[in-house]
């Protein structure tokens, strides 16, 4: 394909107004690339690539000749799995080194609430109450983090420095692991690791496999009273076997931040339920001048005929 002085792409999103969040009206910084909302595009035959971020049904209907999706996040099932993108469209996504730091304090954080019973302090402060709480050693807390990508391996990290007892479920042996901590490997990696665990956490990315991987059977699988938190994909997550295992004592709580329907409905029984701590889908996120820096880099390298650095295994799905 003979390369072009200009670029155009487009702007995809059903929750979100990309350009002004992440600054992706380029402008005279950018000649070369011209990004456009659905509403700007005068000739849809121009546009060649577009910036998503859960783009509707028919989000890319009016584009024949699009050539690239690019995520402005992490996660690019919503690309992967969109019944309307042609499948000889390249996927890419954002890859920003302080996401997996954001996220790895998230869970850190999360973990210290529930070994240190900080909701209950929490009560026994609004009634008053001087009521000191026994501790143990962090290294007593086993934690199971289910995938080692870049989100799952800082979390590790970050885990084992506090001084947690940390293992890893990933679909191969890490090249560099961590010492300290136990790694599960294979097919059944996931179902080995949560073993007698007392928290989880999940970081898996979605794919066939991984789609209700936190179900009733890997919960009762966890040590009695255990913790989940749940940072990876809504879909990976079956809601009732969720509500059975609180039910049932099998888990004392767990730390929600990403649903199968989002924003989660203001009905949605999760949201009463005092077992379970919701946050909206803020783990963590990726910063607004990266995501620009990114979409330009993807968007010259597209227009050069270049390899997309920032594209992805359709069949790992990541």
């Amino acid at each position: 394909m003979a390369t072009k002085a200009r670029i155009y792409g487009v702007l995809l999103s059903e929750t979100m107004d990309l350009k002004n969040y992440y600054a992706l009206d380029f402008g005279a910084a950018a000649p070369d690339i011209c990004l456009l909302d659905p509403d700007e595009v005068t000739n849809p035959e121009q546009i060649r690539f577009a910036a998503c971020w859960l783009p509707g049904p028919d989000a890319f209907s009016p584009y024949p000749n699009l050539e690239m999706a690019m995520s402005v996040g992490a996660g690019v099932d919503a690309l992967l799995n969109h019944a309307g993108l042609n499948r000889d469209v390249a996927i890419c996504r954002v890859r920003d080194p302080k996401q997996a730091d954001l996220m790895a304090g998230y869970a850190v954080h999360e973990v210290v609430h529930f070994e240190r019973e900080f909701a209950r302090m929490h009560r026994n402060q609004l009634a008053a109450t001087w009521a000191p709480l026994p501790i143990r050693a962090p290294s007593d807390l086993k934690v199971v983090v289910l995938g080692n990508g870049s989100m799952g391996a800082a979390i590790v990290r970050a885990l084992a420095a506090v001084g947690f007892s940390v293992s890893v479920a990933c679909r191969r042996p890490p090249e560099s692991p961590i010492d300290g901590v136990t790694y599960f490997s294979g097919s059944d990696s996931v179902a080995d690791a949560v073993t007698g665990k007392n928290v989880v956490i999940n970081t898996l990315p979605l794919t066939a496999h991984t789609e209700n991987v936190l179900n009733a059977d890997l919960f009762n699988r966890l040590a009695p009273g255990a913790w989940l938190v749940q940072i990876g994909r809504g879909e990976h997550l079956v809601e009732a076997d969720l509500v059975a295992a609180l039910e049932s004592g099998q888990l004392s709580g767990a730390t929600l931040d990403v649903f199968r329907e989002e924003p989660l409905p203001v009905d949605h029984p999760f949201w009463r339920d005092d077992r379970l701590r919701i946050t909206p889908h803020i783990a963590s996120d990726t910063m607004p001048h990266i995501v620009a820096e990114q979409v330009l880099q993807s968007a010259r390298e597209l227009l050069s005929g270049a390899p997309l650095s920032l594209s992805v295994n359709p069949k790992q799905g990541y």
